[in-house]
């Protein structure tokens, strides 16, 4: 009877460490004070500094990118959602006014390529470069039989610090604040189901099908556009001007997301029309005939990030933020009320 070994049942261990050894160099690219050991351990050290910090806490944030993997495997172009997933999770955290420290990641796909596996890596470092965190560990899992040839799913894992008595937690919104919205990339990494249905199969639109509402991009390289990464910025603002709150739009939309901060007795009232939307998003309504309130629950709708701060403090917030390379507009105001979030 021939010997059986795990690489008959399809996964490859030699593959999987070689591979390792070659996403070292993009960790290494990430390396910032404090990381002590990075990938190719059982766990990735760091060092936390914390001279200087009377209380610090440390933040923590998971989560993946969603359906619009299903175009970047279709295209075969994964650099991008790579960037995608460093900053779904350092946005999420920078909420909190934290200065993310490092990073994991988690792949898992049928069959290990390593063009895929080091492309995605090339994502994930670039994304980290960007918002100042390091890539210190992950995951690489090979699992025939539960993906398809060719299907992957990645998830991420970031970790910061902030002091105690500068968490940004929305507690002390009032009435009278300002709503300040930072102009999103596109769709980032939410509400691809809806998006792929309506344009794909409803709208017939190809992938590499040029699109003149668009500019004249090819319908993936729009699906394909990074989210942005506002840790930098976020950082650079708190130190200038007292930020009340700060919601990362993502599911559920403006909504879905600015009410998570709001206290009790306080209600935020968005005005349409206050910042530009992008294109994308008026011909995903139009081709599947998708209600306006439906597409600000589902989308961003062009707003990527949301900070609340004092009326006094707005003008100068946003002018720091239009000076950071990002565009911010005064959106809304907060009113006493029902917790809640209307858009009128």
């Amino acid at each position: 009877m021939r010997r059986m070994t795990y690489k008959d049942a399809g996964v490859d261990i030699e593959l999987a460490e070689s591979i390792v050894q070659d996403i070292k160099q993009f960790a290494e690219a990430t390396r910032r004070p404090g990381v002590i050991k990075g990938v190719g351990g059982f766990g990735g050290l760091f060092g936390l500094d914390v001279e200087g910090m009377k209380k610090p806490v440390l933040v923590s944030g998971t989560d993946g990118v969603g359906t619009k993997l299903f175009v970047a495997q279709a295209v075969g172009k994964h650099d991008t959602v790579g960037i995608d997933l460093v900053a779904m999770n350092v946005n999420d955290i920078s909420t909190c006014g934290a200065e993310a420290l490092f990073f994991l990641d988690y792949i898992a796909m049928g069959k290990l390529d390593r063009y895929v596996v080091l492309e995605l890596i090339r994502g994930i470092s670039e994304g980290c470069r960007m918002a100042g965190c390091a890539l210190i560990g992950g995951e690489l899992a090979e699992m025939p039989g539960l993906y398809k040839p060719g299907e992957y799913d990645i998830v991420g894992f970031a970790v910061g610090v902030v002091e105690e008595e500068e968490v940004i937690d929305g507690s002390g919104i009032s009435e009278g604040d300002i709503v300040i919205g930072i102009g999103s990339s596109g769709l980032h990494s939410n509400g691809y189901s809806l998006a792929r249905k309506v344009l794909l199969e409803v709208g017939g639109i190809g992938l590499e099908d040029k699109i003149p509402e668009l500019g004249g991009k090819r319908l993936y390289e729009e699906l394909l556009e990074p989210t942005r990464i506002y840790q930098r910025s976020v950082l650079d603002v708190i130190k200038i001007g007292k930020v009340k709150g700060i919601a990362h739009i993502t599911g559920g939309g403006i909504p879905g997301n600015l009410v998570r901060i709001l206290p009790q007795g306080c209600s935020a009232h968005i005005k349409k029309g206050s910042w530009p939307v992008h294109p994308i998003f008026g011909l995903i309504s139009e081709i599947g005939n998708v209600p306006e309130e439906e597409m600000f629950r589902t989308f961003n709708m062009g707003i990527g990030m949301i900070m609340v701060v004092h009326s006094d403090d707005a003008d100068a917030i946003v002018r720091r933020l239009w000076d950071l390379g990002e565009k911010a507009y005064p959106i809304g105001e907060i009113r006493a009320g029902e917790r809640e979030v209307t858009i009128t």
